[in-house]
């Protein structure tokens, strides 16, 4: 690994592309603020690379207008590129037949710096009965993303903690701190089992499914699901200005199936010593 030049790999593979969904305020923007280290908005360029007015971009959204070509980069990391799906997940099967062409000719595109390398689709915990709706279903029921792994990231994932305090709080009285947080986050994994969500992600008729899972939440309580046998990693709290995004960037490096990109993407990690020597070793 070490005879490969970063800076060589980086002009072959260009920027590291990522389609990102999510419903509305599923915690997309503040995620890619994350990863890319920033407060700042993002810069929008047009398929020809001509940089457009993000006012502009947002009053087209506003009519129901959203081109899924439009490339968000953050000037602190002009390593990424994104794709936001906005659109489709409010229903419209316009934006939704739009979409799954983008993936289909950007997961299967000759050249490698023109194709998608990654998806994160976002799924709120918030509302614990609401978590797969049917825009989730359409996508991974009919989108073929080819090799692109896709990572589902549970946002919002503190959410669910008020549940389970609400369904336990009398079983809590008179017991230590320690034991109390223990039920709690005992509870909070059966309410996450009890969406049924890890189920519908890897329903076998799914023409795409997760490679990788991932929590973002305010509390820190790493844990895994014994029913979901599903490995979920944990972010701190995401409202914090030092917080980073080094679970999501992890998980989609192991992710990869292509060893070029998944260098690439290591590369844009140097500081962090551990996904390094993971990488190294996988």
């Amino acid at each position: 690994m070490a005879t490969i030049d970063a800076q060589d790999l980086r002009k072959r593979i260009g920027r590291f592309r990522v389609l990102i969904v999510g419903r509305a305020n599923a915690g997309k923007t503040t995620i890619l603020q994350k990863v890319c280290n920033t407060t700042d908005q993002p810069e929008i360029y047009d398929a020809k690379g001509n940089k457009i007015d993000a006012d502009i971009v947002k009053s087209s959204i506003k009519r129901g207008n959203h081109n899924i070509t439009n490339e968000m980069i953050f000037k602190s990391n002009p390593i990424f590129v994104f794709h936001d799906s906005c659109g489709f997940e409010a229903g419209s099967e316009d934006e939704f037949e739009n979409m799954k062409k983008f993936i289909s000719e950007r997961a299967h595109a000759t050249k490698l710096q023109e194709r998608i390398h990654a998806i994160w689709y976002c799924i709120p915990m918030d509302e614990p009965c609401r978590t797969f709706q049917r825009s989730e279903e359409k996508f991974f029921l009919e989108c073929d993303t080819g090799r692109v792994p896709v990572v589902a990231i549970f946002t919002k994932f503190e959410a669910l903690r008020p549940f389970a305090y609400g369904e336990i709080k009398n079983e809590l009285k008179g017991v230590s701190t320690e034991e109390r947080s223990k039920r709690i986050a005992e509870r909070v994994e059966e309410l996450f089992t009890k969406t049924g969500v890890c189920d519908r992600l890897c329903n076998p008729e799914n023409r795409a499914r997760p490679k990788s899972y991932v929590r973002l939440q305010s509390k820190c309580f790493r844990s895994t699901s014994p029913m979901s046998k599903i490995t979920l990693a944990t972010v701190l709290d995401m409202n914090k200005q030092n917080t980073n995004c080094d679970a999501l960037l992890e998980s989609t490096t192991l992710a990869l199936d292509d060893e070029e990109l998944r260098l690439c993407l290591v590369s844009t990690q140097e500081s962090n010593m551990e996904l390094c020597i993971k990488c190294a070793i996988t």
